[in-house]
């Protein structure tokens, strides 16, 4: 299940932030995700937190949160997978 939420999480994050030139096979599940390889800001992060509202109904409330949700995609994948009510478990 997570691998598919994975899967699907790199795509959405190139197209969200319009990543030329990357493929989702270009981005590694447990590296830095703002301000890695992928040149994810905070302005890109408040991109991506609005796609999760959106897309999985998950909030993160607070800058804390955010660090620790945003810090891989791995992170970043359990974090929904753990609170979305579309993802089931």
């Amino acid at each position: 299940m997570l691998e598919k939420l994975l899967s699907e999480l790199k795509v959405k994050i190139i197209d969200t932030l319009s990543l030329e030139g990357v493929t989702p096979e270009d981005i590694d599940v447990d590296a830095q995700l703002v301000g890695g390889d992928l040149g994810i800001d905070s302005i890109d992060v408040l991109e991506l937190v609005l796609m999760m509202e959106k897309d999985y109904s998950v909030a993160i409330k607070d800058r804390e949160l955010g660090a620790k949700v945003f810090a891989s995609l791995r992170s970043l994948a359990e974090y929904i997978h753990e609170k979305s009510p579309e993802v089931s478990n």
